[in-house]
């Protein structure tokens, strides 16, 4: 079985997906944690491997950047793959003082002024929940690695805002009375096609830069937060 944009079989793509942005982050994550991996996507350099953690089946597949190619993948792997679970890790920027770099955030629900839903099907809602089932294992992943979460709301952005001229207009553009922890840019795609399709989806996301910090993670200490963030994920499909 092949679509538009996988050319994998239909049961090398594991009923669970880890989805990383980068294509070269799902490598780092197979090769790092997976056994018996193997390579099963490749088109467009989106690269998706599938193996076991811990004797259970996963497969990491890479997103891209953005609601539109989250929402492909996302599409195609629950409709014509039949994938029942998609959980999103990735970085984002905080929108809140008490949102510290290296924080891991559980992403509730998302807020997205993206015309997105409405172009795809006529979906109006601005605001997609994540998998409360999904949520209470990751949480419980978490604990176990002696991490705890923040919780809460988090805003899907068409821009990477670090690069707006006028952050205050820009947010200008967001109801007042909306509280989100920080921003990204995919957690709504990927939030929308699992409610289409009755499946189950979450996101991670480890904070990466603050309009509130102007300090820079060292390469080091990036990494390892990342790899915090990754090892609850992992661990959360064994729940």
């Amino acid at each position: 079985m092949a679509t538009a944009h996988i050319e994998a079989s239909k049961d090398s793509i594991a009923k669970i997906v880890l989805m990383p942005g980068d294509p070269l982050r799902a490598k780092m994550i197979a090769e790092t944690y997976l056994e018996n991996y193997r390579l099963v996507n490749t088109v467009r350099n989106v690269f998706a491997y599938t193996g076991t953690y811990q004797g259970k089946k996963i497969t990491v597949f890479a997103s891209g950047m953005g609601i539109p190619s989250v929402a492909i993948y996302a599409y195609e792997l629950f409709h014509f793959y039949e994938v029942e679970e998609i959980i999103r890790i990735g970085t984002c920027g905080a929108n809140q003082k008490d949102i510290r770099l290296q924080d891991i955030i559980l992403a509730e629900s998302t807020y997205s002024l993206s015309t997105f839903a409405e172009l795809f099907d006529g979906t109006k809602e601005k605001i997609m929940p994540s998998s409360l089932e999904l949520n209470q294992k990751l949480e419980q992943a978490a604990l176990d690695n002696h991490i705890l979460l923040k919780k809460g709301m988090i805003l899907t952005s068409d821009v990477f805002d670090p690069y707006v001229e006028d952050i205050k207009k820009y947010f200008a553009n967001y109801p007042k009375e909306l509280y989100t922890l920080a921003s990204e840019m995919e957690a709504f795609g990927l939030f929308f096609m699992a409610k289409k399709f009755n499946k189950k989806a979450s996101c991670l996301l480890t904070v990466v830069d603050s309009p509130y910090d102007d300090r820079q993670i060292s390469s080091e200490d990036r990494q390892n937060s990342l790899n915090v963030m990754i090892k609850i994920a992992l661990d959360s499909i064994l729940k």
